[in-house]
């Protein structure tokens, strides 16, 4: 793995990185954030993995995330009798909700949504198993939606729903969302993304519900509706971070509208100060192959042009035959998109009046790094926020972010081009806490005598929000105090 990729990979935690030494080369290939889905498995099972992953982290010394994933409202068919029917073009097929959950015939089967009847109408269009399957609805009744196959094929159980254009009704947090928000925050989730959210109320609902669990993870609003598109920049303002989740937002946009969305969800995170990952098939063929597809790459590629924070593999690591070298693929990819030179300048905010001064620090200190020899940027951080803001800003420089708090190194994994270091500044005679800093990055080989970096702190050290300083140093040149 090489330390200066800029962009981060969130992996997914499945049975193909159960072995631990599976596990250790997906950590060591680049991985950064590890993701477990509550959509499949048992707590327990999540629990095991996610130690298994601090563990083999802090063999390694390495600094990475978990985020855990809800469910959500995930609207599916029920079960057939056979596990599965074909539907042929032109068939009149029903959706009823009062059915015997295990009777599914190739005629009709249930639902897990019992409201749908009520949330659909003549003429809609309903998209199975990732629109594979496509079905116009003819007419509805109280438990049933009589519709016909457009588009047919095979439909196996448990495949799920969607309405063209979203507009469903179920709610972002299901009972069983809120049961898990409280497991996340046993497990000490460094992120919980939120499944579906449809406006800011939905995040602010999980916010609320984490808060009173006792939690303090970031909240990942996942975009997979129609309507979340349209109230977007309200939802990247509740919310600590976005995903793109690319499956069933594409199901609903439909396939030819989503890369334009994407790209404007990137564009709106990172004006808006968040982090934002890119999810769903980026590398799909890797489940079973050991090489990408050039569209897969050049897929990846732009979104790391587009200026996103992570780029996340899913089945590729959960069940995939070569989870390791997924990651590699991704990394090399990754590495290569951000040589262009459009990875690395931006005119993020430069127009903009500023509210807070370590957001002006944080400004002013890339405006200087990218116009000036500067090898490293150096910030002295408790919270994250001020590293957080300068990574906002395109740039080749790299932003050590040393802190004393693990939890916020840990959030700062996710962040596009920052690399978090544990220090403690709170022991260290303030008048040397600059050549302390520049030690550690002496002692890994980031910089030599004679480098230009920056170092950003407060006058009150240990104090969150408190980042008034910027200077900029040589290293081996500064002034020897005796303490």
């Amino acid at each position: 793995m090489n330390t200066l990729r800029r962009t981060k990979i969130v992996v997914t935690l499945g049975p193909s990185l159960d072995n631990k030494d599976m596990l250790t080369r997906v950590i060591q290939a680049g991985a950064d954030v590890f993701r477990a889905n509550f959509s499949h498995g048992t707590i327990a099972t999540h629990e095991t993995r996610i130690t298994m992953v601090r563990d083999i982290a802090n063999e390694l010394g390495r600094v990475v995330a978990i985020l855990v994933d809800l469910q959500g409202p995930k609207i599916r068919v029920a079960r057939f009798k056979d596990k599965k029917v074909t539907l042929e073009e032109g068939q009149h097929f029903v959706f009823d909700t009062e059915l015997n959950e295990d009777e599914g015939t190739e005629h009709t089967v249930n639902l897990d949504y019992k409201h749908l009847p009520h949330d659909v109408y003549p003429g809609d269009t309903l998209l199975l198993d990732d629109g594979r399957l496509v079905m116009r609805v003819d007419k509805t009744d109280s438990h049933r939606i009589h519709c016909t196959v457009i588009v047919g094929g095979e439909l196996s159980n448990n495949k799920g729903i969607n309405r063209l254009g979203g507009g469903l009704s179920a709610e972002a947090l299901t009972e069983k969302d809120r049961a898990d928000i409280k497991e996340a925050v046993r497990l000490h989730a460094d992120y919980l993304a939120i499944s579906f959210p449809r406006n800011a109320d939905d995040v602010k609902e999980a916010r609320t519900l984490l808060k009173a669990a006792g939690g303090t993870a970031g909240i990942i609003a996942k975009i997979e509706r129609a309507e979340a598109v349209t109230h977007i920049d309200e939802i990247i303002r509740a919310a600590d971070g976005i995903m793109v989740a690319r499956g069933d937002l594409g199901v609903e946009l439909g396939d030819a509208e989503l890369p334009g969305v994407q790209k404007h969800i990137i564009h709106a995170a990172r004006a808006l100060n968040k982090p934002v990952i890119t999810a769903t098939q980026m590398l799909e063929t890797m489940t079973y192959n050991t090489i990408p597809t050039r569209a897969e790459v050049s897929d990846v590629a732009n979104a790391v042009l587009d200026g996103t924070d992570a780029v996340m593999l899913s089945q590729e690591t959960a069940v995939g035959k070569y989870p390791d070298k997924a990651v590699a693929a991704m990394d090399r990819i990754c590495l290569s998109a951000e040589k262009n030179p459009s990875a690395k300048k931006s005119r993020h905010r430069f127009e903009l009046h500023f509210k807070y001064v370590d957001e002006a620090i944080a400004m002013a200190t890339m405006y200087t790094a990218n116009h000036l020899d500067i090898t490293a940027i150096i910030t002295l951080t408790e919270s994250g926020t001020t590293p957080l803001w300068m990574s906002r800003i395109k740039s080749s420089i790299p932003i050590y972010a040393l802190s004393r708090h693990a939890t916020t190194q840990r959030r700062m994994a996710l962040y596009r081009g920052v690399y978090p270091i544990q220090f403690d500044a709170t022991h260290i005679d303030r008048r040397v806490i600059n050549q302390a800093a520049i030690e550690v990055l002496q002692k890994r080989n980031i910089v030599a005598e004679g480098d230009l970096v920056i170092i950003t702190k407060g006058d009150l050290i240990g104090i969150h929000g408190k980042t008034n300083s910027m200077k900029i140093v040589t290293v081996g040149h500064l002034p020897v105090v005796k303490v």
